[in-house]
């Protein structure tokens, strides 16, 4: 992030350049562009560079300045210290406030111009101060300068006024705003206003007087008369990208379905940032009904998968995975760009990836081998949340790179240097993934066992729900049953869940009915009989989906004679949801449950769906359940 001090910098060299009124009006437009892209200006800064524009009565500059309040209304305020910004702020007052402003206040102080020279304007720091003069003095003297100027001219100089009134916090019912509002109203009704100026008047009123404004109903009354079948992807683009900033579809749901069928017939036409704007917005609008016009924009994204930017397959790939696509076609292209492009990528748009991919359950070897070779090189970049999403998906995806090694001796590194700065549940979330590569981070888990950790994880967030005691009680499974050598502290009892079934299946899938269904006929003629029960919750917290027990002989005992048993059998019907989508890998918490059983002392057996569901006949069925269940055992007990 830049420092404020450098943009004060930068702003006294440009308005050396601009000082004279030919320069101004040539470098508006490369001035204003160059202070929003390269350092990020407060949207209220870049407002008042406009307002000096409007000043100087630069009427054919309207549009250009509306650009730039429409583009610097969709940036993200910057942090910045105290003493930079005051620095900054003086600047810019020095430089770009109007002569007018400067003569109003010698006038009111009564002092010499050398004395208003030599105050460089520092009241003008305080807020009130510089919102009073622009609604009792510029503001009045603007709206004269704009009543008599062309149309277009006319509506955009309106529209910025307005917009300056909207972030100065003028009062939306103080003698200028209302005039303002009044003038826009009657442009409307007479002037033929285009698509970009509707969503800007739109976007300042709605900021200005909110969704029960009357401009803001005239404005979607006349955006509705305008879709149709002239409609351009810009335009497109540019009414969702309005609309999802009510945040509310319910009033003007009217103009979203008419919207939605001309969109659907220009997706065709729509470049990289049109597609990324609109699946956005379709998300901000929680528009999930409209699932066509997202599944022709996913093909289209697929087209279009090296045209974007990093920030547009951001929202891409968000976008995407609110609608729950995960296109087969997407991915193989995913696979094909993201390696080539990680090692220079935005680390946001790597931590997305990654994030699609788990969501998608999709266990990309080019992609994840990427990743962690970039990790190892880029750690220090990432923040720590970026780190956290990138450790969290190799885990669940059971994947385990060429380079584990070096992976994670980066890690352990990068949490000894920062463990301070990550957020308890990302560190919880990276400590429980590196288990389902049976990586045992000992030396984080003893801190995670303090009582000092505990404590803040309950208060932090939302508190020890059973989600983060899952997470917890497996962490502690793993010390005592995996790690013998671990002599740090104990998860207290209390911290413990006793079933890690839960609704979202995050710790473990339940047993799929259909390939239940499947399986039971051969096993109770394998077993001469019912004699095995399902869905038995063991003692730690597992849920085990056939269980079976043999006495001391290797015979499989009835049900009424469990407590006799000398071994226990533990079947795992593992459906498709157990494997990652495009491979016969299991995910990472199966892994881990099985690993688990096997040291509570039962003998795990598995029976994928890819496995027994090409079994045609009974006889192969049973054949092939003798085979996994009983290598060994020559009797039964029929």
């Amino acid at each position: 992030m830049k420092s404020m001090a450098c943009i004060s910098s930068s702003v006294r060299t440009a308005c050396l350049v601009t000082s004279n009124s030919t320069a101004l009006n040539r470098g508006t437009h490369c001035y204003a562009n160059a202070l929003r892209q390269q350092y990020s200006l407060h949207t209220s800064f870049l407002c008042k560079i406009a307002s000096k524009h409007i000043y100087a009565n630069s009427l054919r500059n309207f549009r250009t300045v509306a650009e730039q309040w429409a583009a610097a209304h969709q940036l993200r305020k910057v942090t910045v210290d105290e003493k930079d910004e005051e620095e900054f702020m003086l600047n810019l007052e020095r430089y770009l406030l109007p002569k007018k402003m400067m003569a109003i206040k010698t006038n009111n102080n009564h002092s010499s111009a050398a004395a208003a020279s030599s105050s460089n304007l520092s009241d003008f720091k305080e807020p009130y101060k510089l919102k009073s003069l622009f609604e009792n003095e510029v503001l009045k003297s603007l709206y004269c300068h704009l009543k008599d100027a062309p149309g277009n001219e006319s509506i955009e100089g309106f529209v910025t006024l307005l917009g300056i009134c909207v972030h100065f916090g003028v009062n939306p019912m103080s003698p200028v705003a209302l005039q303002l509002k009044e003038e826009l109203r009657g442009q409307l009704s007479k002037a033929d206003v285009t698509v970009p100026h509707l969503c800007l008047i739109g976007e300042i009123v709605y900021s200005l007087e909110g969704k029960r404004s009357e401009i803001l109903t005239q404005v979607l009354s006349l955006l509705h008369s305008k879709v149709g079948s002239d409609l351009t992807p810009a335009e497109a683009a540019q009414i969702y990208a309005f609309l999802s900033l009510t945040g509310d579809p319910r009033h003007c749901r009217s103009l979203l379905t008419e919207l939605y069928r001309r969109t659907e017939r220009l997706v065709h036409r729509f470049q990289a940032s049109t597609v990324s704007d609109i699946l956005h917005s379709l998300a901000q609008l929680r528009q999930k009904k409209s699932i066509a016009l997202v599944l022709k924009l996913n093909n289209r994204v697929t087209r279009l998968i090296g045209s974007f930017r990093d920030e547009e397959l951001i929202k891409v790939l968000r976008a995407l995975s609110y609608f729950g696509q995960y296109d087969v076609d997407l991915l193989a292209a995913l696979e094909k760009q993201m390696p080539c492009r990680v090692p220079t990528a935005d680390p946001e748009l790597t931590s997305t990836v990654m994030e699609y991919c788990l969501e998608a359950m999709c266990r990309s070897e080019p992609i994840l081998e990427t990743v962690a070779e970039s990790f190892i090189d880029n750690a220090e970049k990432y923040s720590t949340h970026q780190i956290a999403r990138q450790i969290v998906a190799l885990g669940r995806l059971n994947y385990l790179p060429n380079c584990s090694a070096q992976l994670f001796k980066k890690l352990e590194g990068v949490l000894e240097t920062r463990f301070s700065q990550f957020q308890l549940r990302d560190l919880l979330d990276v400590l429980h993934s590196c288990i389902h590569l049976e990586r045992f981070p000992l030396n984080f888990v003893s801190k995670v066992f303090s009582h000092y950790f505990l404590q803040n994880l309950e208060v932090a967030g939302n508190g020890l729900d059973k989600h983060v005691m899952g997470q917890l009680t497996q962490l502690s499974l793993s010390t005592t049953l995996e790690c013998s050598t671990y002599q740090g502290p104990r998860l207290p009892y209390h911290y413990k869940v006793k079933k890690f079934s839960s609704p979202d299946n995050f710790f473990e899938s339940p047993m799929d009915p259909y390939l239940f269904s499947k399986v039971k006929g051969p096993l109770i003629e394998l077993l001469g009989g019912k004699n095995f029960n399902t869905r038995v919750f063991t003692q730690n917290g597992y849920t085990i989906d056939v269980e079976i027990t043999l006495d001391e002989k290797g015979l499989v005992l009835p049900l009424s004679q469990w407590e006799n048993t000398y071994r226990r059998i533990a079947l795992c019907l593992d459906a498709q949801d157990r494997f990652c989508n495009n491979s016969h890998h299991l995910l990472g918490k199966e892994v881990t449950k099985r690993r688990h059983l096997e040291r509570l002392g039962y003998k795990v057996v598995q029976i994928p769906y890819f496995e027994f569901g090409g079994l045609r006949s009974q006889e192969e069925r049973v054949q092939y359940l003798h085979r996994k269940i009983f290598p060994t055992v020559l009797r039964f007990n029929w």
